[in-house]
């Protein structure tokens, strides 16, 4: 897959996780509650015949019908459910007074507990619709109209399997509290076939009164029937519950009859069995409604997941800098110093290498012993390096055959025990190979691993990546060194002894990351790798998109064989035990699954930046920026570099991380499908080979 076709797919997994954000806040938590009062309307349209009459009415065969409560019966009414607190035990108290009642429930409560009104359903009470969201219809355009009954009766077919023509709209109350909007919303909704459910006593439970007042208010003053409203959801209903049992003991020491609602009005029951496409549109509907309020919950442990990893990541990458400076900090340079061999693998890169070959023989060894390999090369990279004449540098060609063995030959054809391995694009600093050297002094060192630096720091993109090699490829050395096993000896520049190399059988061509294996390989056979962070050495990155894809999809893919093949080094003593239980479960934490959940986060601080629904994950995420500016300027200082590219830290932490996310998934995929990629060579350079790094240095991807 291209990398643009791996940008369409980020941005539909962003969508499909901002869609359930936004049904799950939006939709599911941010309709107003039930203790939402509103204010008096005109009532001039409504007929006197439903102001004046029954707590429910038909208007659906075009004349207003107001249907009036039997004397001598009450019909419990619950509104706002179902609730998982609540409603149980009111459930619990209607069966032991052996009540029925009538719940008018909320779609979006339905679909989060389905069973609640399977429940109701079993125990002979009767079911009735109260919007999906609790919206109130008087205000609301028709398209949402439709879209709340609609919604409303689907997740009641999907939960129970039948549907229900009785609704009772959200804060209404009794016929003579009915305005003109009221009124227009029940002609509407009797268009689609509903029964308008009023009241006739109101327990007003949602305010803040006791049992005692609950229960006078849902007494009827005389021997009249009535319709009483009481809530099982919505809030705080312990209130309720302390009265409903009051409440049903003093109605039935008057003489009350307990009916459901439309026994109580003299109407067959209104409900149906759903069609069998009702019933699967609602149960698809439950499930998305579920899935979609798992989102939140789920999202809110991810950022702080996330929150602490990036967390404990700063603070260790900071205390490591500090701690390997002071122990790395020893003056002089030992003499005499091991002796030196360079090997310069290279495939058409006539452009650098004359310059790379300078830069070694100025680079603090003067017996160095220079060997470039070219492999294959079509641009007359040879004679380019044979331009340097000197007696110190040899040129050996070969046909291609790809780096591993382009280096394998450099080392058959060395004279000295150390070996430094440098990419034809790179130029060392003075005295680099001086200090490499110098770490080989220690027996027990069988590489050490150089400190890169970007040479071309033109454009966003070179830019970004000069940000990432010292923000996180210079400070994580710093951190693998201390942990006694750095996973990566890069290719711009590395020394390695060659006692070491033999005892691993060379450089393998097992993995795409030969310089993540090698590293890994001589930890396990009990070799230290260690970092220099003054020997310094500039090498070429990418300038496109393209390239860059092309070269992290190689690091991270050949990062994960790197990790397979040396996965038992867990159980392993020494260094190698070192590298399987510090070093290993750090790449696979913060180089694999951290760079997975960062969009997440950022998608996170997004919605709630533009919805105002939680500041928390725009609180996070500004944190998190924050700390990362604070590590690049402690970083660019630790390294002597100017604090001038800082501003292009915040944009790097969206665009290029989200770049390297897309990348880790592709080299997942990737693996999963057992499809390994191949080394591309880029095209015979105009001037400096902006790809060339990426077609022959890989090394361990990293997060910014």
């Amino acid at each position: 897959m291209s990398p643009r076709g791996h940008w369409w797919v980020l941005a539909g997994v962003l969508t499909v996780f901002l869609a359930a954000l936004f049904l799950a806040t939006s939709i599911l938590h941010g309709a107003a509650g039930p203790d939402t009062v509103r204010e008096h309307e005109p009532d001039g349209l409504v007929p006197h015949s439903v102001s004046g009459g029954g707590p429910v009415v038909d208007t659906r065969s075009g004349a207003p019908v107001s249907l009036e409560v039997h004397p001598g019966t009450v019909a419990l009414t619950f509104d706002d459910g179902p609730d998982p607190t609540w409603t149980p035990q009111i459930l619990r108290l209607l069966a032991a007074k052996q009540v029925p009642a009538t719940f008018f429930v909320v779609g979006r409560h339905v679909a989060e507990h389905p069973e609640l009104v399977r429940a109701q359903t079993a125990a002979g009470h009767e079911v009735g619709l109260h919007t999906f969201t609790h919206a109130d219809l008087a205000t609301a355009p028709i398209w949402q109209l439709r879209l709340e009954l609609a919604a409303s009766r689907a997740v009641l077919a999907g939960a129970t399997g039948e549907s229900t023509t009785l609704l009772r709209p959200p804060y209404s109350s009794m016929p003579d509290a009915v305005g003109n909007r009221d009124w227009h919303a029940a002609l509407r909704t009797a268009a689609l076939g509903y029964l308008t459910v009023l009241s006739t006593q109101d327990g007003l439970d949602w305010e803040a009164r006791n049992a005692q007042d609950i229960v006078r208010d849902a007494t009827p003053a005389d021997r009249r029937g009535a319709v009483v409203l009481l809530h099982d959801g919505g809030g705080d209903r312990s209130r309720t519950v302390a009265a409903l049992g009051q409440l049903i003991d003093t109605l039935k020491a008057r003489g009350y009859r307990f009916t459901t609602l439309t026994e109580a009005v003299g109407l067959p029951p209104q409900t149906a069995p759903a069609t069998r496409l009702d019933r699967w549109y609602g149960a698809a509907l439950i499930g998305l409604v579920q899935g979609a309020v798992a989102v939140p919950p789920a999202a809110a442990w991810l950022l702080y997941a996330v929150a602490l990893l990036t967390s404990a990541r700063l603070l260790l990458l900071v205390a490591a800098a500090a701690a390997h400076r002071r122990r790395t900090d020893t003056g002089a340079l030992p003499r005499p110093l091991p002796r030196v061999s360079a090997v310069i693998p290279a495939h058409n890169e006539r452009a650098t290498i004359a310059s790379c070959v300078r830069a070694l023989l100025d680079g603090g060894c003067p017996d160095i012993d220079v060997v470039v390999v070219d492999d294959g090369s079509t641009d007359g990279t040879a004679a380019a390096a044979r331009t340097v004449t000197d007696p110190r540098v040899r040129v050996v060609t070969q046909p291609n055959q790809g780096k591993p063995a382009a280096l394998n030959t450099g080392i058959a054809h060395a004279v000295h025990d150390v070996i430094l391995m440098v990419d034809a694009d790179t130029v060392i600093a003075p005295g680099a190979a001086a200090h490499l050297a110098a770490a080989m002094a220690d027996p027990s060192v069988g590489a050490v691993a150089g400190n890169t630096k970007v040479a071309n720091r033109k454009g966003m993109l070179p830019l970004w990546q000069h940000l990432e090699y010292v923000m996180s490829f210079g400070l994580e050395r710093r951190l693998f060194d201390l942990a006694g096993a750095s996973p990566t000896v890069p290719g711009a520049i590395g020394a390695f002894r060659r006692s070491a190399l033999t005892s691993c059988g060379g450089i393998s061509a097992d993995t795409l990351a030969e310089d993540t294996d090698i590293a890994m390989a001589l930890c396990r056979a009990g070799w230290r790798v260690v970092y220099r962070s003054d020997a310094h050495a500039r090498t070429h990155v990418p300038t496109t998109v393209a390239g860059l894809w092309h070269q992290r999809h190689r690091w991270a893919y050949g990062t994960l064989q790197s990790v397979w093949k040396h996965r038992h080094a867990v159980r392993e003593p020494g260094t190698a035990g070192h590298l399987g239980r510090r070093t290993l479960p750090y790449l696979l934490l913060f180089q694999l699954a951290l760079p997975l959940a960062a969009p997440l986060m950022d998608a996170a601080a997004l919605y709630g930046l533009l919805s105002g629904t939680t500041p928390v994950p725009v609180y996070t995420w500004a944190v998190f920026s924050l700390a990362q500016l604070a590590l690049a300027a402690y970083a660019l200082r630790k390294d002597d570099e100017s604090l001038r590219h800082l501003w292009l830290v915040p944009l790097q932490q969206v665009l290029y991380r989200m770049a390297l996310c897309l990348v880790t998934i592709h080299a997942l995929v990737t693996a999963a499908l057992g499809a390994s990629p191949r080394w591309r060579h880029p095209p015979a350079p105009r001037a400096h080979p902006a790809t060339a790094a990426s077609s022959t240095t890989p090394r361990t991807a990293s997060v910014p």
